[in-house]
C-alpha cells in the first residue's frame, strides 16, 4: 500500500538528503580514521547521525496512521 502525502516533496528531500548525509558520513569517517584526524572523524559520525536521523524521521512520519 502506498502512502499519500501532500508534502511529498519535503519526504523526498528528507530520504535522499539522509541517503547523502550517511553516504559522506562513511566517507569522512574513513578518511579520518586512516589518517588519525579526530576533526574529520567527527564530522563523519555527525554526518552519519544526521542521515540516520532524518532517515527515521521519514519512516516515522510515513508510518503515523490517521486519526
Amino acid at each position: 500500500m502506498v502512502a499519500q502525502t501532500s508534502d511529498g516533496h519535503v519526504l523526498l528531500a528528507k530520504k535522499l538528503g539522509g541517503l547523502v548525509a550517511i553516504i559522506l558520513g562513511c566517507l569522512l569517517t574513513a578518511v579520518g580514521v586512516t589518517f588519525e584526524s579526530g576533526g574529520t572523524t567527527l564530522v563523519g559520525v555527525l554526518l552519519l547521525i544526521v542521515g540516520a536521523g532524518l532517515l527515521v524521521l521519514k519512516i516515522v512520519r510515513r508510518n503515523e496512521r490517521p486519526s
